[in-house]
C-alpha cells in the first residue's frame, strides 16, 4: 500500500493535469478552486469558447500579451459564475502565480488562499493587494516521488 498523498499535493496535481488542456502556445496554466476539500471548478488558459486557438493560429499579441487567451484562474471563476457555484471562502490551486488582473478577480470573488507551484512575473502590486485583502499565498511543491508512486499503483506486482 502506498502512502496517501497530502491534500495540497492532491489539488495541485489536479491543476497540473488541467494545464495539459491549455491551448496557449506560450505557457500552459491550470487552476483548481476548492472549498471544504472539494473541487468546485477547474480552468486552463485558452481562447474564448468557439474561437480559434493559439496552438492552431498563433498568438494574438498586443503590447507583449496574448489578448486571445482567457487565463486559467479567470476560466475557473467564470465556470463557477456560469453554474451558480459560490467562491466565497474557497482556495485556489494554480500552477503559476496569478497575474495582476487575475489577482484582483480572485480577491473580489472571495478566495481565501492561493497555493501556487511556480513563480511567474509575480507582480509587486498583486502581492501587495493580496496582503491588504488578507488573502494568503503559499508556494508549494509536488515532489517527483509522488509521480513515481503513481507508476507503482499501475504496475503489476511481480
Amino acid at each position: 500500500m502506498i502512502e496517501r498523498i497530502p491534500w495540497n499535493q492532491y489539488f495541485m496535481s489536479q491543476s497540473m493535469l488541467i494545464s495539459m488542456r491549455s491551448t496557449c502556445s506560450r505557457l500552459a496554466v491550470g487552476a483548481t478552486i476548492v472549498r471544504d476539500k472539494r473541487v468546485i471548478a477547474g480552468g486552463y488558459n485558452g481562447s474564448v469558447s468557439g474561437d480559434v486557438h493559439c496552438i492552431d493560429e498563433g498568438c494574438y499579441v498586443v503590447d507583449g500579451h496574448c489578448v486571445r487567451t482567457v487565463h486559467a484562474e479567470a476560466n475557473a471563476l467564470l465556470q463557477c459564475a456560469k453554474f451558480g457555484v459560490k467562491t466565497d471562502g474557497a482556495d485556489l490551486y494554480v500552477t503559476h502565480f496569478p497575474c495582476l488582473q487575475c489577482t484582483k478577480q480572485l480577491i473580489q470573488s472571495g478566495i481565501n488562499k492561493i497555493y501556487y507551484l511556480n513563480d511567474y512575473h509575480n507582480h509587486e502590486y498583486a502581492v501587495e493587494l493580496l496582503n491588504r485583502a488578507g488573502v494568503l499565498s503559499e508556494k508549494i511543491t509536488v515532489p517527483t516521488e509522488f509521480f513515481k508512486s503513481i507508476e507503482n499503483v499501475y504496475t503489476e506486482p511481480e
